[in-house]
């Protein structure tokens, strides 16, 4: 179905290198948020947190990405600030400045002499984690919004799909580096409640590559001006400064914004408990062991950087794939990899070699390529240029809420189901599935 008003008929054709530049910070964005999602599960139980207690720490970070991507969306839509970049990017410079402090912060927190397991090194831990999402949140939303406002619908999918490369191979880096550094000869081990070498220096060259790309945006990127940017979207300037209640929006949101958040709920749900559980259930399935401070768990935790990179590979390959599926066939495509992506996470609990799971974490990856395919492109065209920002910023929700559900309710599932972070990736399984078979409540709406 095409869109029937002219929001974003207006909208110039962008060169390719234009569309690169815009989204080229994402990569550096991307490989801060992946250190944090690959490396804190392993981060906090080196220190001493209790496996059953991992969830509060998972909280922190969607906690962080549901308050502020919203504001920064709303404030983002009023912002005109031509000296530092325009509307979004200067919030893209104050997100990366803080992230750049947290990222030097984090693998150290247990090098501050507080010992293991003690309340000041995990408090320590949960401080700079929720800083440093809070940064990543305020440095990632520009770039989502940026596409909303720049690219016509013709080159929104090319758009996103960039994001999406540029994502993955941010993702791969981040998930690679202490592997890399392990080989290199960067020590992988550390004395009881330290946080190995190899991980550190990790977080620091993440640090130095989120500086360089997202330079690289602010200096090469020119957002449209006020004036510019009503006449492209076929809206007065006015818009944007009047109204914004978020429950206002909310209400009359399109259809589209509700059911592939519904969709979202499935399918980050499952992805938290990844995240969350990924070191352990290596740890155990392939090396056997449950402490953390053993040598066969600090392996597992870079193996776990090496299958993050594969799943971020086969996510590269697999968006160049749904790229070239018609339209009619787009929630087939959504549908079939998150239900791959199923399989790869039940496959899990039955694999016991490191090699194996090279598949399961390929088809986990199939899954990621739909999640970041399919989602933004639906929603960003069925809106208007209206509250873009706010609007997107709200959408966030559908990945941060599912989030801090899943962290919640990890307080009574991991002790259900025999306090086992292997069992939680067959429910993580199970609810993808669950994602799968909503994919079919989405009808693709464009605003009238």
């Amino acid at each position: 179905m095409s869109k029937n008003n002219t929001s974003t008929a207006g909208l110039p054709k962008l060169a390719k290198s234009t569309i690169w530049m815009i989204n080229f910070g994402y990569l550096g964005v991307q490989t801060a948020f992946t250190l944090q999602s690959s490396q804190m599960s392993r981060i906090f139980q080196t220190i001493g947190a209790d496996p059953n207690n991992l969830g509060w720490f998972f909280i922190l970070p969607p906690l962080a990405g549901i308050i502020v991507q919203p504001i920064i969306g709303y404030y983002s839509d009023r912002t005109w600030a031509p000296k530092l970049g325009g509307r979004r990017l200067p919030y893209l410079l104050l997100g990366m400045l803080v992230a750049v402090i947290v990222m030097l912060l984090l693998p150290n927190s247990g090098s501050f002499g507080f010992g293991y397991g003690s309340l000041a090194a995990l408090w320590f831990g949960a401080i700079t984690v929720a800083l440093l999402d809070l940064s990543s949140n305020v440095a990632m939303q520009p770039f989502k919004m940026m596409v909303g406002d720049m690219v016509n619908d013709n080159q929104k999918s090319y758009a996103y799909g960039i994001q999406s490369f540029l994502s993955n191979i941010g993702a791969v880096l981040a998930a690679i580096f202490p592997f890399l550094l392990t080989l290199l000869g960067v020590s992988n081990i550390a004395p009881k409640g330290v946080v190995p070498q190899s991980v550190v220096i990790s977080f620091y060259v993440g640090a130095a590559l989120l500086v360089v790309t997202s330079l690289f945006t602010v200096i090469r990127v020119h957002e449209y001006d006020p004036t510019t940017y009503a006449k492209y979207h076929g809206i007065s300037e006015e818009d944007n400064k009047e109204g914004g209640n978020w429950l206002t929006l909310l209400k009359h949101a399109p259809k589209a914004f509700w059911t592939v958040t519904l969709v979202q709920f499935f399918c980050w749900f499952a992805f938290q408990y990844l995240w969350t559980y990924s070191a352990g259930a290596i740890a155990k399935n392939v090396w056997n062991t449950t402490n953390a401070t053993s040598a066969g768990y600090q392996a597992a935790g870079n193996w776990y950087g090496v299958l993050a990179a594969v799943q971020s590979i086969a996510a590269v390959v697999w968006s160049y794939v749904l790229a070239k599926v018609p339209n009619k066939y787009h929630k087939l495509g959504y549908a079939g990899s998150l239900f791959l992506g199923s399989l790869g996470f039940i496959s899990v609990f039955f694999i016991h070699s490191q090699w194996a799971l090279i598949i399961s974490y390929t088809l986990i990856g199939i899954a990621w390529a739909g999640m970041n395919t399919y989602p933004l492109t639906i929603v960003t065209n069925a809106l208007s240029g209206k509250h873009m920002g706010t609007y997107l910023g709200l959408f966030n929700g559908s990945i941060c809420l599912p989030q801090i559900v899943a962290s919640v309710l990890s307080f009574g599932l991991f002790p259900l189901l025999g306090n086992s972070q292997v069992n939680m990736f067959v429910l993580a399984g199970i609810v993808l599935l669950i994602g799968a078979l909503s994919v079919g409540t989405i009808k693709e709406t464009f605003e009238n």
